[in-house]
């Protein structure tokens, strides 16, 4: 299976904006949202109430395909603080179910702060995980862990944006120094963030991880030059 050696473990970025840990039969995702339409409606943005059920019923059909026993969601798992009350019974049922055959640990995140998760789906609720040699949590530190280990994160909702034959393109891609990972963003209803913007600079030298059919794409994270940012031929891959 195609993937990176982080930190002493093979660790697969999917197609599906999720990563695979294939030692530890895991899933780690980030920024679900969960009940983001909910929130919105709220303040009389109105859209749509299906973004919690096909989010849950997308990690719900990864973790199957793989086989997965362990799902570590990275922070945002919800919009905000209230948003397990509102998780749809639908979307409760499946986690539940799923819960039958996997171990859920939910990192806190900014928007799920003071959520409380656990008092409504399956699993352990903490700040920031320590599994194996892997650093797991929501914002990416300013500094790197030490050598040796590598810190998984999300956070950013990272996107690569270029310019290709006359077309603006953006998809959502995982961000990659040498110690720490940024994951794109899961949910159903999310933005994004350019990977080469200043809010992740602290990172270093860094590349965007582009998981195309069965091949991943590596790009380096390119200057800005006329206003655009440039990734050379590489930039044909998000044509795809």
């Amino acid at each position: 299976m195609r993937g990176i050696d982080f930190a002493g473990q093979w660790l697969c970025p999917l197609a599906e904006h999720a990563l695979w840990w294939p030692a530890e039969r895991a899933l780690i995702v980030a920024d679900l949202h969960l009940e983001k339409a909910s929130a919105l409606a709220a303040t009389g943005q109105m859209l749509p109430p299906y973004d919690s059920i096909d989010t849950v019923n997308r990690l719900v059909g990864l973790a199957r395909q793989y086989d997965a026993r362990q799902i570590f969601a990275l922070g945002d798992s919800f919009h905000d603080k209230a948003g397990p009350e509102r998780l749809p019974p639908a979307a409760r049922a499946a986690l539940h179910q799923l819960a039958q055959h996997v171990a859920f640990a939910w990192v806190e995140g900014n928007h799920d702060a003071n959520a409380a998760i656990t008092d409504h789906l399956p699993g352990v609720l903490c700040g920031d995980m320590v599994v194996g040699t892997l650093n797991l949590v929501h914002i990416a530190r300013e500094t790197p862990p030490d050598a040796g280990r590598g810190e998984i994160s999300g956070h950013y909702h990272p996107k690569i944006r270029v310019r290709h034959r006359g077309q603006h393109i953006a998809r959502p891609c995982f961000v990659l120094s040498e110690r720490q990972m940024i994951l794109p963003a899961f949910g159903t209803l999310t933005g994004g963030l350019d990977a080469a913007s200043a809010a992740m600079a602290h990172l270093g030298p860094r590349e965007a991880l582009i998981p195309v059919g069965s091949a991943l794409h590596r790009l380096p994270i390119g200057a800005v030059r006329n206003g655009q940012r440039h990734y050379g031929r590489n930039a044909a891959v998000l044509a795809k």
